[in-house]
């Protein structure tokens, strides 16, 4: 009778392929950034059922491609294509409009498979170009300059038919850092997007910008930075040349601001957030000497009070 009991509960508790298959995608999709395939390798192995992973993968992998705005390399090494959704122009196909090629994706090994010239009908037109080209041309100098490993594209999301002036049309700025060194058990990135709407009517350009840094920190532990940060912005319509040097203006401004905010919150985070994780008044009773914490090391403590340390 217990034994019908004990086989009873275990089927009761079995999950579904489904239900495997929603888990391992919440795991990979959740995956910190530069780290999906390591967690990829662990889900795989814990499944022990390819069909059940690879349905996961299937599904995580082109979502977290996208959202974190891999970088992958041409196959013909004429240049880098971002995976993003704003240049997704079929199932695993992306543009990359400075070079105008269609990049085809393998989105779980996370490589370019081949690429091909784009069509018309996928590109802007001539007037729009002009002003996605030139801001092409100083998003990239700003680029090189603020980011040692940064990629950035420019798209046209919205009005890519129009032909003259009186119509309005949208571009969209991604920029893609990432410092990826797991050697050292660290890895980062960031990421920014900027809508940038022009209306012929007003005779403006409204600009809104979404930042968001992503950090992970596992030696010995592990901590997680998702920070994000939005923000508007306008500027007048000029000559393409004119609007694209005024509006990395604004992108630079804002990301600058951003990022000192960044810093001052890094700086004020052993008196804020970390106090905030300790009791106000430790069960020994005994407050905590903030104003000397070089004195203690964790790992030190922990190895002395297991009996593991040498």
């Amino acid at each position: 009778m217990l034994e019908e009991e004990e086989d009873s509960l275990e089927s009761e508790t079995e999950l579904t392929d489904e239900q495997k298959i929603e888990i391992a995608k919440w795991f990979l999709l959740n995956s910190p950034a530069g780290e999906i395939q390591y967690v990829a390798k662990d889900v795989r192995a814990i499944l022990k059922d390819e069909n059940v992973y690879r349905k996961a993968a299937e599904e995580a992998f082109p979502s977290y491609n996208k959202s974190h705005l891999i970088c992958l390399e041409l196959p013909n090494r004429s240049g880098d294509v971002l995976v993003t959704s704003f240049g997704e122009v079929d199932k695993d196909e992306y543009l990359d409009p400075r070079t105008a090629q269609v990049a085809i994706v393998d989105h779980v090994k996370q490589a370019c498979k081949e690429v091909r010239p784009a069509r018309d009908e996928e590109l802007p037109s001539a007037f729009v170009e002009e002003y996605r080209s030139a801001m092409d041309a100083e998003i990239m100098k700003y680029v090189s300059e603020a980011y040692p490993k940064g990629i950035c594209s420019v798209y046209c999301t919205k009005g890519k038919d129009v032909e003259d002036p009186g119509s309005d049309f949208e571009l969209v700025v991604v920029i893609s850092a990432a410092r990826h060194s797991p050697q050292n058990f660290c890895n980062g990135s960031w990421r920014s997007i900027w809508n940038i709407e022009f209306k012929d009517e007003i005779q403006s350009v409204e600009v809104r910008g979404k930042m968001q840094v992503g950090a992970h920190y596992f030696e010995e532990g592990n901590v997680q930075l998702d920070a994000q940060h939005e923000c508007k912005d306008t500027t007048l319509i000029q000559s393409p040349d004119d609007s694209a040097i005024s509006l990395v203006n604004i992108i630079r401004h804002h990301e600058t601001e951003y990022l000192a905010s960044l810093q001052t919150s890094y700086l004020k985070l052993p008196d804020t957030t970390f106090k905030d994780l300790r009791r106000k008044l430790p069960v020994t009773r005994t407050l905590f000497p903030w104003h000397n914490t070089a004195q203690f090391s964790l790992t030190r403590d922990i190895e002395k009070e297991l009996g593991i340390g040498k």
